[in-house]
């Protein structure tokens, strides 16, 4: 009997191991399948795309690939500044530079008619005015009044008289008149401005205000530009 008892805790011992195995064998079952129904999906597959830098990939993707050719920028336009220098002036094509700023152009005949169109704009001003012997404006005038002062407000300075004027500057045939040029009629007595289209702008005797008129109306004896 006492070695009876003695194995009884024995076996016991041994039962109590083989459930404890049993049941962690279950538990592990359990927990599998559980982590199987919350786990996280597989990653999905790294696409096979490719990345293309700009030049950089180019170089490293197709290295016996030759390079687009580069496109030549335009050469710079060419600006001539008088009494400054010539300079270059990229992005900005010849064509686009006005004739008075390109190298060798002449620029005297244009800043000449930028004169006149000044001269025949203050004569303009002047219609209505009155006529007054020996004034030069700038409220009345005579006829080589009118013509002195419009010259004077273009930074001018030519003779004062019809006489002188006649004298002055240099000889234009008519054809060849531009808005501003000095007409000179009657051999010399009489002046007025060029306006253009066969027109002129003058003051021409008391009672009469400043206007304009035909050319033809009267005895063109020259004209002169200065």
């Amino acid at each position: 009997m006492a070695k009876h008892r003695l194995e009884q805790p024995g076996r016991g011992a041994k039962v109590a191991k083989g459930a404890v195995i049993a049941g962690s064998i279950a538990v592990g079952s359990l927990a599998a399948s559980a982590g199987s129904a919350f786990a996280a999906p597989a990653p999905a597959p790294m696409p096979n795309n490719t990345i293309d830098f700009p030049a950089l990939g180019k170089a490293l993707l197709a290295p016996h690939a030759k390079p687009a050719a580069k496109k030549q920028a335009p050469a710079p336009a060419k600006v001539a500044i008088p009494n400054v220098g010539t300079f270059n002036v990229p992005g900005l094509n010849q064509n686009q530079v006005p004739a008075q700023f390109r190298p060798g152009q002449r620029i005297a005949p244009l800043l000449r008619q930028d004169t006149g169109v000044r001269v025949l704009a203050t004569a303009e001003s002047k219609i209505g005015s009155p006529y007054v012997y020996g004034s030069a404006g700038p409220n009345a005038f005579d006829c080589s009044g009118l013509v002195y002062y419009s010259y004077k407000q273009a930074g001018k300075t030519i003779p004062r008289d019809s006489y002188g004027q006649l004298g002055g500057g240099r000889a234009v045939a008519y054809k060849d008149a531009k808005p501003g040029d000095v007409l000179i009629f009657n051999g010399g007595s009489h002046a007025g401005i060029y306006a253009g289209n066969g027109m002129f702008v003058h003051s021409s005797t008391e009672g009469v205000p400043v206007r304009k008129a035909p050319v033809k109306e009267w005895a063109l004896t020259g004209v002169r530009r200065y």
